[in-house]
């Protein structure tokens, strides 16, 4: 692999997001690493980075937020240009539907789609120039079957798969590779709560899978093993959705 190479995770302060950025660190990247308030922990990721022989950029903002996105990303994109982007900042607020209010609708949304397009575009714009990337977006199974109480996440995750097909066929002459990866439930703070005895009822293998398994198919994905892949929903979920 080239030296210094550039990965930008969002939401890489924890949970997969934090798997990511060190698995590409042990590959050999250095990391952009984003992540929204949570410095204790981008700290600590920044640490296990840099104990690697990587560099480590912390990149605090709310991916959300537009302005910030720009603000933040801009004077990086003048001296680099990441090889690799993994948008996994995102976030759920489960509830029924006719409970769900304009605030969980459009909070979920925007950090998903929003946030994907808001960091997409401008590394993007860049990637185009060199005429080599990867871009992958960490999706989720509620986004291929739905889930009752996750009308919004779903939605968000769904419109993700769609955005990765899409912008695959626009960007594929330049060489810049887009895929999804879509895990299933994972051993995050994000199922901390949830009867994880009955979820495995519903998992052919018999157990939630981990955050590492999730991020070695993401490195996969930025390797040069992966040159002919591109707008492809790759399912990380122990058989508990094969389609």
């Amino acid at each position: 692999m080239d030296e210094n190479k550039i990965a930008l995770v969002t939401g890489a302060s924890k949970g997969i997001g934090a798997a990511i950025a060190i698995e590409l660190a042990s590959e050999g990247y250095d990391i952009w690493l984003n992540y929204r308030s949570d410095h204790g922990g981008a700290e600590q990721v920044a640490d296990e980075i840099e104990a690697l022989g990587c560099q480590c950029t912390l990149v605090p903002f709310d991916v959300a937020d537009g302005k910030a996105a720009k603000t933040a990303l801009e004077p990086l994109l003048d001296e680099a240009t990441p090889f690799a982007l993994i948008n996994n900042a995102g976030f759920n607020q489960d509830m029924l539907m006719v409970w769900m209010g304009n605030a969980e609708w459009n909070g979920v949304l925007d950090v998903h789609l929003g946030g994907f397009f808001n960091v997409t575009k401008p590394v993007l714009t860049e990637m185009l120039k060199k005429k080599r990337g990867r871009i992958i977006n960490i999706v989720s199974t509620s986004g291929q079957t739905g889930m009752a109480g996750q009308v919004n996440y779903s939605a968000a995750k769904a419109g993700l798969i769609g955005a990765t097909r899409s912008l695959a066929a626009e960007v594929a002459k330049r060489k810049v590779l887009v895929n999804a990866v879509s895990p299933g439930f994972i051993e995050t703070e994000m199922i901390a709560n949830l009867p994880k005895d009955q979820i495995i009822r519903h998992i052919p293998l018999g157990r939630v899978g981990t955050a590492a398994e999730v991020s070695g198919m993401v490195a996969f994905l930025c390797s040069d093993k992966a040159t002919y892949i591109t707008g492809q929903v790759i399912s990380i979920n122990g058989g508990s959705f094969m389609g």
